[in-house]
Protein backbone atom coordinates (compact mmCIF):
# COMPACT_ATOMS: atom_id res chain seq x y z
CA UNK A 1 0.00 0.00 0.00
CA UNK A 2 3.07 2.34 0.73
CA UNK A 3 4.46 1.32 -2.30
CA UNK A 4 1.07 2.54 -4.21
CA UNK A 5 0.84 6.01 -2.27
CA UNK A 6 4.57 6.39 -3.30
CA UNK A 7 4.10 6.20 -7.03
CA UNK A 8 1.37 8.22 -7.38
CA UNK A 9 -1.67 7.51 -9.93
CA UNK A 10 -1.21 6.20 -12.93
CA UNK A 11 -0.95 8.02 -16.42
CA UNK A 12 -4.38 7.41 -17.37
CA UNK A 13 -5.82 8.44 -14.08
CA UNK A 14 -3.63 11.16 -13.82
CA UNK A 15 -5.19 12.81 -16.75
CA UNK A 16 -8.72 12.32 -17.40
CA UNK A 17 -11.41 13.15 -17.71
CA UNK A 18 -10.56 16.27 -19.71
CA UNK A 19 -12.13 19.47 -19.78
CA UNK A 20 -13.34 20.91 -23.32
CA UNK A 21 -11.04 23.69 -23.10
CA UNK A 22 -8.20 21.33 -21.94
CA UNK A 23 -8.93 18.82 -25.23
CA UNK A 24 -8.66 21.96 -27.11
CA UNK A 25 -5.56 23.03 -25.37
CA UNK A 26 -3.62 19.99 -26.09
CA UNK A 27 -5.40 19.70 -29.70
CA UNK A 28 -3.68 23.53 -30.21
CA UNK A 29 -0.29 21.97 -28.80
CA UNK A 30 -0.64 19.78 -31.52
CA UNK A 31 -1.60 22.40 -34.41
CA UNK A 32 0.68 25.36 -33.19
CA UNK A 33 4.11 23.55 -33.58
CA UNK A 34 2.57 21.52 -36.73
CA UNK A 35 2.48 24.84 -38.50
CA UNK A 36 6.01 26.45 -36.88
CA UNK A 37 7.80 23.32 -38.20
CA UNK A 38 6.42 23.20 -41.63
CA UNK A 39 8.77 26.22 -41.60
CA UNK A 40 11.28 26.63 -38.89
CA UNK A 41 13.75 23.28 -39.09
CA UNK A 42 14.63 24.85 -42.66
CA UNK A 43 15.40 28.17 -41.91
CA UNK A 44 19.70 27.38 -41.41
CA UNK A 45 18.69 25.93 -45.32
CA UNK A 46 16.20 28.50 -46.34
CA UNK A 47 18.59 31.26 -44.99
CA UNK A 48 22.07 29.94 -46.24
CA UNK A 49 20.62 28.32 -49.47
CA UNK A 50 18.20 30.16 -50.65
CA UNK A 51 18.87 33.99 -49.08
CA UNK A 52 22.99 33.14 -49.60
CA UNK A 53 23.77 33.85 -46.41
CA UNK A 54 27.05 32.86 -44.59
CA UNK A 55 26.94 29.86 -41.97
CA UNK A 56 28.57 32.26 -39.75
CA UNK A 57 25.62 34.65 -39.94
CA UNK A 58 23.08 32.08 -40.06
CA UNK A 59 24.18 31.31 -36.79
CA UNK A 60 24.08 34.79 -35.48
CA UNK A 61 20.63 34.94 -36.92
CA UNK A 62 19.70 31.68 -35.45
CA UNK A 63 20.92 32.83 -32.33
CA UNK A 64 19.06 35.84 -31.90
CA UNK A 65 15.85 34.24 -32.90
CA UNK A 66 16.64 31.57 -30.00
CA UNK A 67 17.10 34.07 -27.48
CA UNK A 68 14.08 35.82 -28.21
CA UNK A 69 12.06 32.83 -28.31
CA UNK A 70 12.68 31.31 -25.33
CA UNK A 71 14.14 34.03 -23.29
CA UNK A 72 11.58 36.10 -24.01
CA UNK A 73 9.26 33.70 -22.16
CA UNK A 74 10.37 35.30 -18.73
CA UNK A 75 8.36 38.35 -20.31
CA UNK A 76 5.03 36.15 -21.27
CA UNK A 77 5.23 34.80 -18.17
CA UNK A 78 5.09 38.05 -16.66
CA UNK A 79 2.07 39.24 -18.60
CA UNK A 80 0.21 36.34 -18.41
CA UNK A 81 0.10 37.23 -14.56
CA UNK A 82 -0.81 41.06 -15.49
CA UNK A 83 -3.89 40.11 -18.07
CA UNK A 84 -4.51 36.35 -17.55
CA UNK A 85 -3.72 33.38 -19.52
CA UNK A 86 -6.08 33.34 -22.27
CA UNK A 87 -5.63 36.85 -23.15
CA UNK A 88 -1.28 36.31 -22.99
CA UNK A 89 -2.03 33.23 -25.14
CA UNK A 90 -4.33 35.25 -27.91
CA UNK A 91 -2.06 38.12 -28.34
CA UNK A 92 0.68 35.80 -28.64
CA UNK A 93 -0.64 34.03 -31.64
CA UNK A 94 -1.84 37.18 -33.30
CA UNK A 95 1.89 38.06 -33.04
CA UNK A 96 3.53 34.94 -34.66
CA UNK A 97 0.38 35.25 -36.86
CA UNK A 98 2.00 38.36 -38.02
CA UNK A 99 5.52 36.67 -38.60
CA UNK A 100 4.24 33.75 -40.45
CA UNK A 101 2.62 36.52 -42.95
CA UNK A 102 6.47 38.50 -43.00
CA UNK A 103 8.02 35.25 -44.24
CA UNK A 104 5.42 35.08 -46.83
CA UNK A 105 6.39 38.94 -47.95
CA UNK A 106 9.85 37.85 -47.69
CA UNK A 107 9.83 36.31 -50.70
CA UNK A 108 9.58 39.40 -52.54
CA UNK A 109 11.76 41.64 -50.20
CA UNK A 110 14.16 38.83 -48.70
CA UNK A 111 15.82 40.95 -46.09
CA UNK A 112 12.15 40.94 -44.42
CA UNK A 113 12.75 37.13 -43.62
CA UNK A 114 15.14 37.90 -40.54
CA UNK A 115 12.81 40.40 -38.73
CA UNK A 116 9.28 37.97 -39.60
CA UNK A 117 11.44 35.12 -38.03
CA UNK A 118 12.26 37.12 -34.95
CA UNK A 119 8.73 37.88 -35.08
CA UNK A 120 7.24 34.69 -34.84
CA UNK A 121 9.50 33.80 -32.13
CA UNK A 122 8.48 36.75 -30.35
CA UNK A 123 5.14 35.18 -30.59
CA UNK A 124 6.55 31.93 -29.15
CA UNK A 125 8.22 33.27 -26.22
CA UNK A 126 4.84 34.93 -25.13
CA UNK A 127 2.85 32.33 -25.14
CA UNK A 128 4.39 28.50 -24.08
CA UNK A 129 4.29 30.11 -20.05
CA UNK A 130 1.03 30.55 -20.11
CA UNK A 131 0.22 27.54 -22.27
CA UNK A 132 1.86 25.30 -19.55
CA UNK A 133 0.20 27.28 -16.79
CA UNK A 134 -2.71 27.25 -18.17
CA UNK A 135 -2.30 23.05 -18.84
CA UNK A 136 -1.72 22.72 -14.93
CA UNK A 137 -4.27 25.29 -13.21
CA UNK A 138 -5.69 24.09 -10.50
CA UNK A 139 -3.70 20.47 -10.87
CA UNK A 140 -2.52 18.70 -7.97
CA UNK A 141 1.66 18.37 -7.84
CA UNK A 142 1.20 14.36 -8.43
CA UNK A 143 -0.74 14.56 -11.61
CA UNK A 144 1.85 17.71 -12.83
CA UNK A 145 3.92 15.61 -14.43
CA UNK A 146 1.67 13.68 -16.53
CA UNK A 147 -0.57 17.31 -17.73
CA UNK A 148 3.08 18.36 -19.03
CA UNK A 149 4.15 15.36 -20.27
CA UNK A 150 0.84 14.86 -22.63
CA UNK A 151 1.53 18.81 -23.45
CA UNK A 152 5.01 17.70 -24.50
CA UNK A 153 3.76 14.71 -26.39
CA UNK A 154 0.98 16.81 -28.19
CA UNK A 155 3.65 19.04 -29.36
CA UNK A 156 6.37 16.91 -30.31
CA UNK A 157 3.60 15.29 -32.50
CA UNK A 158 2.96 18.54 -34.14
CA UNK A 159 7.39 18.90 -34.23
CA UNK A 160 7.32 15.56 -36.18
CA UNK A 161 4.63 15.81 -38.81
CA UNK A 162 5.62 19.61 -39.69
CA UNK A 163 8.78 18.48 -41.45
CA UNK A 164 7.46 15.73 -43.15
CA UNK A 165 4.45 17.50 -44.92
CA UNK A 166 6.91 20.61 -45.53
CA UNK A 167 10.52 18.92 -46.55
CA UNK A 168 9.47 18.51 -50.48
CA UNK A 169 8.11 21.74 -50.57
CA UNK A 170 10.12 24.65 -48.38
CA UNK A 171 12.79 25.22 -51.02
CA UNK A 172 10.62 24.65 -53.76
CA UNK A 173 7.18 26.00 -53.40
CA UNK A 174 7.76 28.18 -49.89
CA UNK A 175 4.63 30.93 -50.80
CA UNK A 176 1.97 28.05 -50.38
CA UNK A 177 3.44 26.98 -47.77
CA UNK A 178 3.87 29.98 -45.54
CA UNK A 179 0.39 31.00 -47.11
CA UNK A 180 -0.73 27.48 -45.31
CA UNK A 181 0.96 28.39 -41.95
CA UNK A 182 -0.56 31.76 -42.29
CA UNK A 183 -4.11 30.24 -42.26
CA UNK A 184 -3.34 27.75 -39.80
CA UNK A 185 -2.43 30.29 -37.47
CA UNK A 186 -5.56 32.27 -37.99
CA UNK A 187 -7.89 29.86 -37.18
CA UNK A 188 -6.04 28.56 -34.01
CA UNK A 189 -6.01 32.07 -33.08
CA UNK A 190 -9.68 32.63 -33.03
CA UNK A 191 -10.19 29.34 -31.32
CA UNK A 192 -7.96 30.42 -28.65
CA UNK A 193 -9.84 33.57 -28.43
CA UNK A 194 -13.04 31.66 -26.85
CA UNK A 195 -11.43 29.18 -24.14
CA UNK A 196 -12.81 30.48 -20.46
CA UNK A 197 -10.61 32.80 -18.55
CA UNK A 198 -8.36 31.80 -15.64
CA UNK A 199 -6.53 33.85 -13.13
CA UNK A 200 -3.22 32.35 -13.80
CA UNK A 201 -2.55 32.56 -10.37
CA UNK A 202 -1.16 29.69 -7.88
CA UNK A 203 -2.88 29.51 -4.90
CA UNK A 204 0.11 30.57 -2.58
CA UNK A 205 0.48 33.97 -4.33
CA UNK A 206 -1.28 35.78 -2.18
CA UNK A 207 1.76 36.14 -0.16
CA UNK A 208 4.28 37.66 -2.98
CA UNK A 209 4.84 41.12 -2.93
CA UNK A 210 3.31 43.31 -5.49
CA UNK A 211 4.93 43.01 -8.86
CA UNK A 212 8.07 41.47 -7.71
CA UNK A 213 10.98 41.85 -10.30
CA UNK A 214 11.38 39.28 -13.51
CA UNK A 215 13.60 37.06 -11.85
CA UNK A 216 12.03 37.45 -8.04
CA UNK A 217 12.24 33.81 -6.83
CA UNK A 218 14.29 31.67 -9.04
CA UNK A 219 15.30 28.38 -8.42
CA UNK A 220 19.29 28.69 -9.45
CA UNK A 221 19.72 25.15 -10.20
CA UNK A 222 17.25 24.09 -12.19
CA UNK A 223 17.80 27.68 -14.21
CA UNK A 224 21.33 27.10 -15.05
CA UNK A 225 20.88 23.06 -15.95
CA UNK A 226 18.29 24.16 -17.88
CA UNK A 227 20.57 27.00 -19.86
CA UNK A 228 23.43 24.04 -19.87
CA UNK A 229 20.93 21.90 -21.27
CA UNK A 230 19.70 23.57 -23.93
CA UNK A 231 23.39 25.10 -24.99
CA UNK A 232 24.42 21.74 -25.46
CA UNK A 233 20.75 19.98 -27.47
CA UNK A 234 20.91 23.31 -29.90
CA UNK A 235 23.84 22.03 -31.10
CA UNK A 236 22.14 19.45 -32.67
CA UNK A 237 18.95 21.37 -33.49
CA UNK A 238 20.75 24.34 -34.67
CA UNK A 239 22.98 22.94 -37.17
CA UNK A 240 21.48 18.91 -38.02
CA UNK A 241 19.58 20.29 -40.83
CA UNK A 242 22.74 21.55 -42.87
CA UNK A 243 24.98 18.52 -41.63
CA UNK A 244 22.24 15.89 -42.41
CA UNK A 245 20.85 17.13 -45.69
CA UNK A 246 24.31 17.47 -47.03
CA UNK A 247 24.97 13.70 -46.35
CA UNK A 248 21.97 12.31 -47.55
CA UNK A 249 18.57 14.29 -47.90
CA UNK A 250 15.75 16.35 -46.56
CA UNK A 251 13.32 13.63 -46.94
CA UNK A 252 15.54 11.87 -44.45
CA UNK A 253 16.56 14.92 -42.51
CA UNK A 254 12.69 15.02 -41.52
CA UNK A 255 12.94 10.77 -40.85
CA UNK A 256 15.23 11.65 -38.24
CA UNK A 257 13.10 14.14 -36.69
CA UNK A 258 10.52 11.77 -36.88
CA UNK A 259 12.16 9.68 -34.97
CA UNK A 260 12.73 12.26 -31.94
CA UNK A 261 9.36 13.43 -31.65
CA UNK A 262 7.92 10.58 -31.49
CA UNK A 263 10.67 9.34 -28.80
CA UNK A 264 8.97 12.64 -26.82
CA UNK A 265 5.61 11.38 -27.77
CA UNK A 266 6.06 7.61 -26.51
CA UNK A 267 8.36 7.74 -24.04
CA UNK A 268 8.39 11.21 -21.74
CA UNK A 269 4.55 10.59 -20.76
CA UNK A 270 5.25 6.43 -19.98
CA UNK A 271 8.25 7.81 -18.14
CA UNK A 272 6.95 11.05 -16.37
CA UNK A 273 6.25 9.28 -13.32
CA UNK A 274 9.42 7.91 -13.35
CA UNK A 275 11.26 10.99 -13.98
CA UNK A 276 8.98 12.44 -11.48
CA UNK A 277 11.04 10.15 -8.74
CA UNK A 278 14.38 10.27 -9.67
CA UNK A 279 16.76 12.29 -7.78
CA UNK A 280 17.76 15.43 -9.28
CA UNK A 281 21.35 14.92 -9.26
CA UNK A 282 20.76 11.27 -11.38
CA UNK A 283 18.40 12.41 -13.66
CA UNK A 284 21.34 15.27 -14.35
CA UNK A 285 23.97 12.49 -14.96
CA UNK A 286 21.45 10.31 -17.07
CA UNK A 287 20.25 13.38 -19.45
CA UNK A 288 23.86 14.44 -20.05
CA UNK A 289 25.24 11.44 -20.85
CA UNK A 290 22.60 10.68 -23.25
CA UNK A 291 23.26 14.20 -25.00
CA UNK A 292 27.18 12.94 -24.96
CA UNK A 293 27.15 9.58 -26.45
CA UNK A 294 24.38 10.74 -28.95
CA UNK A 295 26.61 14.01 -30.46
CA UNK A 296 29.47 11.53 -30.41
CA UNK A 297 27.58 8.92 -32.37
CA UNK A 298 26.29 12.31 -35.47
CA UNK A 299 30.11 12.52 -35.73
CA UNK A 300 30.31 8.81 -37.68
CA UNK A 301 27.79 11.00 -40.67
CA UNK A 302 26.01 8.06 -41.71
CA UNK A 303 22.32 7.58 -41.89
CA UNK A 304 22.44 4.92 -39.15
CA UNK A 305 24.58 7.25 -37.04
CA UNK A 306 22.01 10.14 -37.49
CA UNK A 307 18.92 7.84 -37.26
CA UNK A 308 20.65 7.05 -33.37
CA UNK A 309 22.55 9.70 -32.37
CA UNK A 310 19.02 11.61 -32.97
CA UNK A 311 17.32 8.76 -30.58
CA UNK A 312 20.40 8.83 -27.54
CA UNK A 313 20.04 12.61 -28.20
CA UNK A 314 16.13 12.49 -27.99
CA UNK A 315 16.47 10.46 -24.72
CA UNK A 316 18.98 12.38 -22.97
CA UNK A 317 16.24 15.49 -23.66
CA UNK A 318 13.37 13.88 -22.22
CA UNK A 319 14.78 13.09 -18.75
CA UNK A 320 16.74 16.46 -18.41
CA UNK A 321 13.71 19.11 -19.91
CA UNK A 322 10.63 17.79 -17.48
CA UNK A 323 12.72 17.01 -14.74
CA UNK A 324 14.18 21.00 -14.55
CA UNK A 325 10.38 22.27 -15.30
CA UNK A 326 9.25 19.90 -12.47
CA UNK A 327 12.03 20.80 -10.01
CA UNK A 328 11.56 24.85 -10.71
CA UNK A 329 8.45 24.48 -10.43
CA UNK A 330 8.51 23.05 -6.66
CA UNK A 331 11.49 25.21 -5.64
CA UNK A 332 9.83 28.13 -6.91
CA UNK A 333 7.52 30.45 -4.87
CA UNK A 334 6.13 32.12 -8.36
CA UNK A 335 3.31 31.37 -10.02
CA UNK A 336 3.53 28.47 -12.99
CA UNK A 337 3.63 31.29 -15.29
CA UNK A 338 6.74 33.22 -14.12
CA UNK A 339 7.86 29.73 -13.06
CA UNK A 340 7.73 28.45 -16.80
CA UNK A 341 9.01 32.12 -18.24
CA UNK A 342 11.99 32.00 -15.61
CA UNK A 343 12.80 28.49 -17.08
CA UNK A 344 12.64 29.93 -21.03
CA UNK A 345 15.22 32.56 -19.99
CA UNK A 346 17.36 30.15 -18.96
CA UNK A 347 16.51 28.19 -22.05
CA UNK A 348 17.12 31.14 -24.25
CA UNK A 349 20.26 31.96 -22.52
CA UNK A 350 21.17 28.58 -23.81
CA UNK A 351 19.90 28.27 -26.95
CA UNK A 352 21.46 31.45 -27.82
CA UNK A 353 25.06 30.69 -27.24
CA UNK A 354 25.03 27.59 -29.19
CA UNK A 355 23.80 29.50 -32.09
CA UNK A 356 26.53 31.66 -31.88
CA UNK A 357 29.83 29.59 -30.71
CA UNK A 358 27.96 27.04 -32.32
CA UNK A 359 27.97 28.57 -35.90
CA UNK A 360 31.35 29.90 -36.01
CA UNK A 361 32.75 26.16 -34.86
CA UNK A 362 30.33 24.36 -37.78
CA UNK A 363 31.32 27.50 -40.50
CA UNK A 364 35.11 26.44 -39.51
CA UNK A 365 34.29 22.74 -39.61
CA UNK A 366 32.76 22.80 -43.39
CA UNK A 367 36.00 24.93 -44.78
CA UNK A 368 38.45 22.57 -43.38
CA UNK A 369 35.96 19.37 -45.12
CA UNK A 370 35.59 18.22 -41.45
CA UNK A 371 32.28 18.56 -40.22
CA UNK A 372 32.33 15.58 -38.06
CA UNK A 373 34.63 16.76 -35.27
CA UNK A 374 32.13 19.35 -34.58
CA UNK A 375 29.83 17.23 -33.05
CA UNK A 376 32.56 15.48 -31.00
CA UNK A 377 33.61 18.87 -29.36
CA UNK A 378 29.58 19.16 -28.18
CA UNK A 379 29.78 15.68 -26.98
CA UNK A 380 32.97 16.62 -24.60
CA UNK A 381 31.12 19.77 -23.55
CA UNK A 382 28.78 17.46 -22.14
CA UNK A 383 30.72 15.68 -20.08
CA UNK A 384 33.10 18.85 -19.27
CA UNK A 385 30.76 21.05 -18.12
CA UNK A 386 27.72 19.22 -16.32
CA UNK A 387 30.25 18.78 -13.32
CA UNK A 388 30.50 22.87 -12.82
CA UNK A 389 26.55 22.34 -11.68
CA UNK A 390 27.68 20.26 -8.82
CA UNK A 391 30.11 23.18 -7.59
CA UNK A 392 26.51 25.62 -7.67
CA UNK A 393 24.63 22.91 -5.98
CA UNK A 394 27.09 23.07 -2.89
CA UNK A 395 27.51 27.02 -2.76
CA UNK A 396 23.39 26.96 -2.74
CA UNK A 397 23.21 24.19 -0.16
CA UNK A 398 25.41 26.44 1.82
CA UNK A 399 23.65 29.49 1.88
CA UNK A 400 21.47 29.79 5.14
CA UNK A 401 17.68 29.16 4.94
CA UNK A 402 15.02 30.94 5.94
CA UNK A 403 11.16 30.79 6.27
CA UNK A 404 10.06 31.56 2.59
CA UNK A 405 13.59 30.97 1.18
CA UNK A 406 12.35 28.17 -1.44
CA UNK A 407 15.97 27.63 -2.74
CA UNK A 408 17.06 26.93 0.98
CA UNK A 409 15.51 23.52 0.06
CA UNK A 410 17.97 22.90 -2.02
CA UNK A 411 19.60 20.44 0.54
CA UNK A 412 17.22 18.36 1.32
CA UNK A 413 15.01 17.98 -1.33
CA UNK A 414 17.40 18.40 -4.25
CA UNK A 415 18.33 14.72 -3.31
CA UNK A 416 15.28 12.53 -3.27
CA UNK A 417 13.25 14.02 -6.36
CA UNK A 418 10.17 14.40 -4.53
CA UNK A 419 7.45 17.41 -5.63
CA UNK A 420 5.94 18.17 -2.37
CA UNK A 421 3.14 20.39 -2.21
CA UNK A 422 3.62 23.98 -2.82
Amino acid sequence: MGERIHRGPGLRASLFPLTGPLRFLLLSSFLIPLGSFMVLPFMSVFLHERLGMGLGTVGVVLAVASLVQFSGGIVGGALADRIGLRRTMVWALVVRTAGFTGLLLALRWPPLAVWALVLTCCGAALYLPANKAYLVHGVDDERRPAFLSAGNAALNAGMAVGPLIAGPFVLSSPGWLFAAVTTLFLAVTAGHARLPGTDGTHPTESKEPARPSLLAGVALLPFAANALAFYLYFHFQHFLAVYAVERASSAFYSVVLLLCFTLVIVVQPLASGLIRRMPYALALAVGFTGLATGLAVLAAGTRAALLAGGALITLGDIVLFLKNDLEALRRSPRSDAVVFGQQRLAAGLGACASGVLGGQLYGLGERAGHTGWFWLLAAVQCLLLPPLLLTLRRRTARLPVSDGDHEGALTRDGTDGRIPGR
